[in-house]
């Protein structure tokens, strides 16, 4: 293509390096680097809260990579793309796909009216080591099952491309537009209690993402398949919120593991990569994954509907210590190690008896990592209605759990400080703890730490009742 002038438009793809679409626009001419923030996109889900503010830093730390020149809109990006071929002649249109459901349905619109002006209009992918529709069954059907998804399907497939360097050409094309925008003009940090104190947790933007790769190689990598366990430990990658805005791309990690020498923990760190495109996959082949149970069974599921069960949940109220500790690393941090979102999951479904709706709707808006198809195939795996579910009837239990992965109290004593002076006996049962234990520890249940909002056991034998009652 000989044109001079084309765009690139910047989606979940918030990098220069192994960016396909704008490497493409480069090879083409002169680039116009293009974000819009579509929020009343038809069909869509509004962001949460925690991903406005890690959006509004990606931005910035893009922004300055480009030399301060992104063209930042607000509105409906077939209208303001088609706008811009109007006011400058660009002759291209270049974008990395994303797979939401309404992207994926509103993507091949824009391309086809594109097209059909003259207009050239590649996408790409730059955010999956395979596209959902390159893993199947023999029969062409889509997996259910992780494991044959992983080791026969991606596996046996082609191996991931290599990733790209940033582009040698990056000439960007001046402009001057009416409607464009400031980053802080698109108004991304609202006004939260826990917005500025989420930010201070994390580094954003692609530097940072490599940065944060390689110092879990470092400190991390070795021991990852047990020591993921541990949340007190510093086994587990937190790449997970800057794979989601594609600040680093899944390639780029996958090549990047290549360089190690084989181990158990490479193959386990890479098959939880593979879990990440399974959820891509289910969510590209079940569209109404983060409202509908897969298991269709489960619709006539009796969850209760109990707001303050609900709002303990949410606070880290609940009384059962590793559960309140995972809650309250969430709304300080943004974050969840993932062995704390299995239980703190369990607990909401199957102790507290509430839809796993409700779960997957509070992480959405205090994840900085939400992330449509991760985090609707997780909860549905939790609840025991998805693909591959762990069995409604396997039940975590929270003492053990706690006992088991921070038997030192050291990840549960950093978020429930006043629990911090009792031994570690009663640390994930202090209604078990004597009086004076109590007494000596400045612990007064009821008062400064919450007796628990239910019993466990009866809880899960009332859980147990609810499975046999549905089916």
């Amino acid at each position: 293509m000989s044109a001079s002038i084309v765009i690139h438009w910047f989606r979940q793809d918030l990098r220069l390096s192994d960016n396909p679409a704008l490497s493409a626009a480069c090879d083409a001419g002169e680039v116009i680097p293009l974000y819009v923030l579509n929020d009343k996109e038809y069909g869509a889900r509004e962001l949460g809260g925690a991903t406005k503010n890690w959006l509004h830093y990606s931005l910035k730390a893009l922004n300055e990579s480009l030399n301060e020149q992104l063209l930042i809109m607000r509105g409906d990006p077939a209208v303001i793309i088609n706008s811009l071929i109007q006011e400058t002649g660009a002759a291209g249109v270049f974008w990395n796909r994303c797979y939401e459901p309404w992207r994926v349905e509103h993507d091949a619109q824009l391309k086809s009216d594109l097209e059909e002006n003259g207009v050239t209009a590649k996408s790409f992918n730059g955010s999956l080591l395979w596209e959902p529709w390159q893993v199947g069954k023999p029969d062409g059907s889509p997996y259910k099952v992780f494991t044959p998804f992983y080791r026969k399907g991606c596996l046996q497939a082609q191996e991931p491309r290599k990733p790209l360097p940033v582009p040698g050409q990056l000439r960007i094309h001046p402009l001057n537009t009416e409607g464009a925008l400031s980053i802080d003009e698109l108004n991304l940090l609202e006004e939260r209690p826990w917005s500025a104190q989420v930010s201070s947790h994390w580094e954003h933007g692609e530097k940072a993402a490599q940065n944060r790769l390689y110092a879990f190689f470092e400190d991390g990598l070795s021991d990852y398949k047990d020591g993921r366990n541990f949340p007190a430990l510093t086994h587990t990658s937190r790449l997970s919120p800057h794979l989601h805005f594609g600040e680093i791309s899944p390639n780029q990690i996958w090549r990047a593991l290549g360089s190690h020498e084989e181990t158990r923990d490479i193959d386990h760190f890479r098959s939880e990569l593979g879990w990440r495109e399974f959820s891509y996959s289910l969510l590209f082949n079940n569209p109404t994954l983060p409202k509908s149970n897969l298991n269709e069974k489960f619709d006539n599921f009796p969850w209760l509907s109990d707001d303050q069960r609900l709002f303990a949940w949410q606070k880290g109220q609940t009384g059962i210590p590793i559960v309140d500790a995972g809650m309250r690393e969430l709304w300080q941090t943004g974050y969840m190690h993932n062995r704390l979102r299995m239980i703190v999951g369990s607990f909401l479904v199957k102790n507290l008896l509430l839809d796993w709706r409700l779960g997957e709707e509070w992480f959405w808006d205090c994840l900085v990592d939400a992330d449509l198809a991760n985090n609707s195939a997780s909860w549905q795996w939790i609840a025991g209605c998805g693909a591959d579910a762990a069995p409604y009837f396997r039940i975590f239990n929270p003492i053990l759990q706690g006992e088991k992965f921070d038997a030192h109290g050291d990840y549960t004593r950093r978020f429930l400080p006043e629990l911090k002076d009792l031994p570690d006996k009663y640390l994930f049962k202090p209604w078990e703890a004597p009086k004076d234990i109590l007494q000596s520890a400045c612990v007064t249940l009821g008062e400064n730490y919450p007796l628990p909002i239910v019993d466990l056991k009866k809880s899960r034998d009332e859980a147990l009742r609810a499975f046999e009652e549905m089916k």
